[in-house]
């Protein structure tokens, strides 16, 4: 007598029970509000939320099976962040209105704090390597993608913008001031700014020996400096040096007149993880579709991209964000995430 095993049916009530089980725990909940706009990984979730390894990746496994969040290879490391919901799929809309309601809570006090130690430390880490570097910094960015390879990209989109005369630009991490000419052929007035005094005096050097009279060195950190808003802002490379590259696009784009552009030339998401000790990376490249994500958020409006292929096969994306006229910019919250 054959004894055949029971058919297990799949019922679509299976997949609306793991999304209201991931999302019937504090901690989990807690999780996705940190996520927001952010990606970290398992051993910065243990420290941000002071729990063991163990645990938090078992939370962030009942969160993937639900589809809330999703995940990115750095190398050898796994970050997550935040899966978008799909409305047209099954359970989108709880997926979408779970995570406005996570959007209102406010994160413990504590856990704020830890955020910002982890964001120190990717900051730190990426401070001490420009200190470290600054006397060959030209030789470790053409590892990957020095100015030369994508420069024109970067100029064609800016000179097709058509900027009125007497427009302003500024350059957030100029480097060693190698695309400063250009800024300086193109706008009445150019600030440079960085918080590295060692590479701002390469910046220094470089406007010397080309007699730039228009460009304004800053040293400073560009989410702590106020200053005036431009008719352009250009990130060339620098993004993935950031801590929090979402919250950075945050922060940044009040520097943006109303009408004005920001000009980002960013690594297509890559897994080359010897970047990270070479050049200094905190992240590896980023996905299209985040930047333009992040942008939004932002309160801008994607417009022009350009994708360059290098020999050495990594991808560079050259992408134009405007800043809507008569618009409003919303609220920008300058401390951690509530």
């Amino acid at each position: 007598m054959n004894l055949r095993a029971p058919l297990i049916r799949h019922d679509d009530c299976d997949e609306l029970a793991a999304l209201c089980k991931a999302g019937g725990d504090p901690l989990r909940l807690n999780v996705l509000r940190a996520l927001a706009n952010d990606s970290f990984g398992v051993l910065e979730l243990a420290q941000i939320f002071a729990t063991g390894q163990s645990g938090m990746s078992h939370h962030l496994k009942v969160l993937a099976q639900a589809g809330l969040v999703a995940t990115r290879r750095e190398g050898n490391a796994i970050f997550y962040r935040r899966a978008l919901a799909q409305a047209d799929l099954l359970g989108g809309r709880l997926h979408g209105a779970l995570l406005d309601e996570v959007d209102d809570l406010t994160l413990p006090a504590d856990v704020r704090g830890r955020i910002g130690q982890v964001h120190a430390q990717r900051a730190a880490a990426s401070h001490e390597f420009f200190a470290r570097i600054a006397s060959h910094f030209q030789a470790r960015q053409d590892l990957i993608a020095g100015l030369p390879q994508y420069r024109d990209s970067v100029l064609a989109l800016l000179d097709a913008l058509g900027f009125a005369p007497g427009a302003s630009a500024l350059e957030v991490g100029p480097g060693d001031g190698g695309f400063l000419p250009e800024l300086a052929r193109r706008f009445e007035r150019v600030i440079a700014l960085d918080n590295s005094p060692a590479m701002l005096e390469l910046a220094r050097l470089r406007c010397l020996h080309e007699g730039l009279d228009n460009v304004q060195l800053q040293l400073a950190d560009a989410l702590d400096a106020a200053g005036e808003a431009v008719d352009c802002l250009v990130l060339n490379m620098v993004l993935h040096h950031f801590a929090a590259p979402a919250e950075a696009l945050k922060q940044l784009a009040p520097r943006v007149k109303p009408g004005g552009s920001l000009l980002v030339t960013e690594l297509c998401s890559h897994n080359q993880s010897w970047a990270r000790e070479a050049c200094g990376d905190l992240w590896l490249g980023f996905e299209q579709d985040d930047l333009a994500r992040w942008a939004c958020a932002a309160g801008l409006t994607p417009g022009e991209s350009l994708y360059v292929g290098l020999r050495n096969g990594f991808q560079i994306q050259v992408r134009h964000f405007q800043r809507p006229a008569g618009v409003p910019h919303p609220s920008i919250n300058r401390n951690m995430p509530r």
